[in-house]
């Protein structure tokens, strides 16, 4: 007689460990070379199809050779181990995280939004692979040198985008280490430029290097001081003043402009007791609002609370929002502007006709102020069309009971002709700059 006999369990289980190691690294239990390869490759077919752009980042640990000679394999293997867990939580589920073999491995990001975007992943895996390691009784350090290929800048196949990323890796220990590369040497110094920008800036507020600029508003009917617009200012200690066009979409993206607009809330409210402290006739200042604020829903509590902790009075606060900002989120605009009114603040529209609202929409937005734009005044009185426009703003001011505001007022004859026009308040450089709190009081 003659038998076979076999266990499909065992058969299922050993079918699929075998083909689970022809994909996987089994140190790291990361994708191996042939399971990046597979998946990189469709990664870039779909990017091709839907045009997006992919970051491929090649890793090399800096002395991981050293430790291993030095230490053991069995070091060796468990900081790898600590390395490959480091990068999985560095990056999303959907990036793509594999072991090329030794100490190299690879990040693939798919979908990636710019070039920037692949600068803050790779800043974050520095970060995190270059902090200490406990491997049994050893405290280790093993920093990363990242290069950076884009798809489709850097080259078109896996292939050209390995061998660009390993270049880049190459030129980033050739720069000290511990740090990333771009394959593209000009994208490279815009991305340490932008980072270098996120990081100062996320340290500004802590080390006292904002600051509050004063452009006074005059009233047309007699040249008297009407107020001030209060505009947030980064006096960098290298860089000197930053302008605002550069540093406010920054803090945008980063998720810190409403940090910045409550210091610039409380500094306006603070200067504002000071002055009154001693006797400068400033009648309010007005503090814009970015739009991110309005995802607050406490934001009229949190304004209301930053004034009354400076011991200021809410008349003497006007609040700022763009045009724009109202038309994003226009019902919850409406909300937060009637908690505003109602906690006794004064509103005003910024940059009125250049955010396309309707008139239904303005009609029903609780406001105080309409400020003409400037670009609707530069060409005055020359210009018709900018008259007509100037005239017709005015007009719709003057049927809802607003008060208007023209900004960019630069000569005598803009002057003339929007005062005969009616408008309550001008603003621009024809009486002053922003300027320095010091140079303001000395200006009133």
């Amino acid at each position: 007689y003659v038998a076979n006999f076999s266990e499909p369990d065992a058969d299922t289980e050993a079918a699929e460990r075998l083909a689970y190691l022809a994909y996987h690294d089994p140190l790291t239990n990361l994708p191996n070379r042939l399971a990046f390869e597979s998946q990189l490759g469709q990664a870039l077919r779909l990017c091709e199809r839907e045009n997006h752009q992919l970051a491929l980042m090649v890793i090399d640990l800096d002395n991981f050779k050293t430790i291993n000679d030095t230490l053991g394999h069995h070091i060796g293997d468990e900081l790898l181990q600590q390395v490959a867990q480091r990068l999985s939580e560095s990056v999303r589920g959907s990036d793509l995280v594999a072991r090329l073999g030794g100490d190299e491995f690879v990040v693939v990001l798919p979908e990636v939004e710019s070039a920037l975007t692949a600068a803050r992943v790779a800043s974050k895996i520095q970060s995190n692979l270059a902090d200490s390691y406990r491997v049994t009784d050893h405290v280790l350090y093993a920093t990363p040198s990242i290069g950076i290929s884009l798809f489709p800048i850097d080259g078109g196949d896996a292939g050209t985008l390995l061998r660009n990323a390993d270049a880049a890796m190459y030129a980033a220990k050739a720069a000290g280490r511990n740090t990333f590369r771009f394959y593209d040497e000009a994208m490279n110094r815009r991305a340490m430029q932008r980072l270098a920008l996120e990081s100062d800036l996320r340290r500004a507020l802590g080390r006292n290097q904002l600051e509050l600029f004063y452009q006074p508003q005059i009233r047309a009917a007699d040249n008297g001081l009407a107020g001030a617009e209060a505009l947030l200012r980064w006096r960098h200690p290298e860089r000197g003043l930053v302008s605002p066009v550069e540093f406010i979409p920054v803090a945008e993206e980063l998720g810190i402009i409403a940090e910045l607009g409550d210091w610039a809330l409380q500094e306006a409210a603070r200067q504002m007791v000071a002055w009154r402290q001693h006797g400068l006739p400033v009648p309010r200042v007005a503090v814009n609002l970015s739009p991110r604020q309005f995802d607050d829903p406490d934001l009229a509590d949190r304004i209301e609370g930053i004034i009354t902790a400076a011991g200021a009075d809410k008349a003497w606060l006007e609040l700022e929002i763009t045009e724009s900002a109202a038309m994003q989120q226009p019902e919850r605009a409406i909300q937060i502007l009637r908690q505003l009114r109602q906690r006794g603040l004064q509103v005003a529209m910024d940059d009125f006709g250049t955010g396309h609202s309707s008139l239904a929409m303005l009609c029903t937005l609780p406001l105080n102020v309409l400020k003409l734009d400037r670009s609707f005044v530069q060409q005055l009185p020359d210009s018709e069309t900018d008259a007509a426009v100037a005239g017709a703003v005015v007009s719709l001011a003057r049927q809802l009971r607003l008060a208007v505001v023209a900004e960019g007022v630069e000569t005598p004859g803009q002057q003339q002709f929007l005062a005969d026009l009616g408008c309550d308040m001008l603003q621009g450089y024809l009486y002053a700059r922003p300027l320095p709190a010091a140079e303001f009081e000395a200006w009133v």
